[in-house]
């Protein structure tokens, strides 16, 4: 799913008003039909809704959604307020289709007066906005985030810039607790900086015309389901584990064995035919025992890599629980000096790259490298803002020729060629110790299977993300740790069956 700014979804508008013959009034009403389609679905009519419109064409669509949620016998009141002299042409013919008395001024006084059960539909400002919000409306807004409503935004929180935020201060920005966006996701909503602002965001269908949507160039993708289903290769009847690759896990030191076992079952629970282990000799009765299913390959340090092996291994996974001690070191040194295999990095092994940073033009091309944002800072240096962070990851992996997956709520992969996806899986309660050494087996594991680099990331990105939200089935979020989300992964492959 693409996502495309502001001025690429207005040419979408256009292009579908036109090749289907219809007014941007019936546009309208289209959004504002799906949009109370989704509401009716979640609440019933002894709910009150507070409507909250400005001028312009955000606010028509709130018009349009109080007349329909009105003939649904639904208990709405609505506020008007003023942007400018001029409101849009559609905003005044929803206006006119609504009796004068039924609206109302909306002013930081008539906010006091509402009771805290209603529920507050933001229709104030969409994704025109080119401004900080000023003045009276800031106002209006900072009454609003101190209410404790539940308030919906139509498209997009008021005040909140489709892409990026860093010039706009947090109490300009209406904080919602649903936003339901109009077919397509923002960016800002995929980005940490603001992107807590949109509460839960729902994708709600209206109708924009496919064709046009896949004509637009944008570096920007979402990963859905939908994707990753497309992706996925179901078992062949006549597969034996050859066919399933072998893959080589490099892991482990003294006291950090715990990374091994996860990423080792992670990758097991990929699929993968056979997993080998390199980690020291200290680790060698602790995996043993904790894997019976993989095979040990005893490395000469004791308690921590160290020498140089010439590993023959189609695929291999490099970082979790390693140290970054000098032997360590001299050993990633060796082995990227002659390895020529396919690759994932993470954890310890980004570390010691960070600290050699000469070292990263030895990875082979397409390399996957799995940072989470403080490693990545080790690796580029601190940015300023969300825009500076995305145009260094995208340097970083256009330059140096690998894929990069910077892991976070919304998890970002940023490839060579210039484009990114953002995964729409996953939940805070997955921000545990051992999540990314799972996600590091995961992505081994399929790329050992003979998924392309960019296939394994993607589909080990989504399955790890979605392993977690299953999980929630039967976890509260606070207490899910890292074992959780091997468990949860035969229920994520089943699903893509």
């Amino acid at each position: 799913m693409k996502i495309l700014n502001k001025f690429q979804i207005q040419k979408v508008d256009r292009q579908t008003i036109t090749k289907e013959g219809i007014s941007s009034f019936q546009l309208m009403e289209r959004s504002a039909t799906a949009c109370r389609d989704w509401i009716i679905d979640k609440y019933d009519n002894n709910e009150r809704f507070l409507l909250l419109c400005g001028t312009g064409n955000n606010g028509g669509d709130g018009l349009a959604l109080y007349r329909l949620l009105i003939e649904k016998n639904y208990l709405c009141t609505v506020y008007e307020f003023p942007l400018g002299d001029n409101p849009s042409k559609d905003y005044s013919e929803n206006k006119r289709k609504i009796k004068r008395s039924d609206i109302k001024k909306l002013t930081t006084k008539a906010l006091s007066h509402i009771a805290t059960q209603e529920i507050i539909i933001d229709a104030l400002l969409g994704t025109g906005l080119n401004r900080p919000v000023k003045g009276k409306l800031k106002k209006v807004i900072q009454s609003l985030n101190a209410l404790p409503n539940t308030i919906i935004s139509l498209d997009t929180p008021s005040g909140l810039f489709s892409e990026f935020n860093s010039d706009i201060k947090d109490d300009e920005i209406l904080q919602a607790d649903f936003t339901l966006s109009f077919q397509l996701p923002k960016l800002a909503f995929l980005l940490p900086e603001r992107g807590e602002k949109t509460g839960q965001f729902h994708l709600i269908d209206i109708g924009l015309l496919h064709e046009s949507i896949e004509k637009i160039k944008t570096p920007y993708h979402y990963l859905t389901s939908k994707k990753a289903i497309s992706l996925y290769q179901s078992p062949k009847k006549f597969d034996h584990k050859g066919d399933n690759g072998h893959h080589l896990l490099v892991a482990g030191s003294k006291g950090k064995m715990g990374a091994s076992i996860l990423a080792a079952k992670g990758s097991l629970r990929s699929g993968v035919g056979k997993l080998s282990i390199l980690t020291p000799k200290s680790g060698i009765q602790i995996l043993q025992t904790s894997l019976p299913e993989s095979m040990i390959e005893l490395n000469n340090g004791d308690n921590c890599l160290s020498g140089y092996y010439d590993l023959s291994y189609d695929t291999i996974s490099l970082g979790p629980g390693i140290g970054t001690s000098n032997e360590t070191t001299q050993f990633i040194f060796s082995l990227l000096s002659k390895t020529e295999s396919q690759m994932v990095i993470d954890a310890d092994a980004i570390n010691i790259l960070a600290t050699h940073p000469k070292w990263i033009k030895k990875l082979p091309q397409n390399t996957i490298i799995t940072p989470h944002p403080k490693e990545f800072e080790r690796l580029v240096g601190s940015w300023k803002n969300d825009q500076e962070k995305m145009e260094r990851l995208s340097q970083f992996s256009q330059k140096n020729q690998l894929i990069c997956v910077l892991k976070g709520a919304h998890t970002a992969i940023a490839f060579p060629n210039g484009t990114f996806w953002f995964n729409s899986t996953g939940n805070p309660g997955m921000a545990k110790a051992g999540s990314g050494d799972v996600l590091t087996g995961i992505i081994g594991g399929l790329l050992a299977k003979g998924y392309p680099p960019k296939v394994a990331a993607l589909l080990g990105v989504y399955a790890h993300g979605r392993s977690g939200d299953l999980q929630l089935q039967s976890h509260s979020s606070p207490f899910l740790i890292a074992s959780d989300l091997i468990s949860g992964l035969n229920k994520v492959w089943k699903e893509m069956e």
